[in-house]
């Protein structure tokens, strides 16, 4: 919830011994000149496909990093708090990595109070949106999970089988989503909450009724 470089160096080393009881002592050994073969030849002619392989490495791991990605385009949702005190003071202080995830560009108009983090190949990206209304899911009897001081809510369809869900912090006074993948893992809500905590006051809960 990625939140992207990696090189991969094989050392491959042969070494061949002839012990003197099996030494031929007749055995004539042919000389770089006699075998018509000069050392610089053999060694290009090694060198050469290590090359080949350097330069495939370096131009796959060129392209990962300069894959383009697209604008994101996010609809509106009810927000009042948007605007608000809270939702100001976060933003700024959200970081610009979580994890393999980078900042994503939002296509305009975006919503307000809304960031999003996305791989550098791009996929499903981590979107947060700022000054929710309390989700009509969350009551009395909601398990909460409390990640680096902030208590979050998670809010899932577990009947279409989805590989992401939404977890919204609760005690802040206004209402505060992160929609991720399951393969984000823990580092980008650990992150966002560390930057809940530090710019916006924990506030009593304020779950609705237990349905009937």
């Amino acid at each position: 919830m990625s939140k992207d470089t990696h090189g991969d160096e094989t050392d491959s080393t042969s070494t061949a011994e002839q012990s003197p009881d099996t030494a031929n002592s007749d055995a004539q050994v042919e000389s770089p000149a006699e075998s018509g073969r000069s050392p610089a030849l053999i060694a290009t002619a090694v060198a050469l496909p290590i090359a080949l392989l350097v330069g495939v490495l370096v131009m796959a791991f060129i392209a990962r990093q300069n894959v383009s990605r697209e604008p994101l385009a996010l609809g509106s949702v009810p927000a009042p708090g948007a605007t608000g005190p809270a939702c100001t003071a976060l933003l700024p202080e959200l970081p610009a990595t979580l994890g393999d995830y980078t900042d994503a560009e939002l296509a305009q108009p975006a919503p307000a109070a809304t960031k999003a983090w996305q791989l550098p190949e791009g996929g499903d990206p981590i979107v947060l949106r700022c000054g929710l209304d309390r989700p009509l899911e969350f009551n009395r009897a909601s398990p909460l999970q409390v990640v680096n001081g902030v208590s979050w809510f998670a809010v899932r369809d577990e009947t279409t089988g989805a590989s992401s869900g939404t977890w919204i912090a609760v005690d802040r006074g206004t209402y505060i989503a992160v929609t991720m993948a399951d393969s984000a893992g823990p580092t980008p809500l650990q992150e966002i909450s560390d930057a809940i905590t530090k710019t916006i006051p924990e506030q009593p809960l304020d779950p609705g009724p237990i349905p009937s």
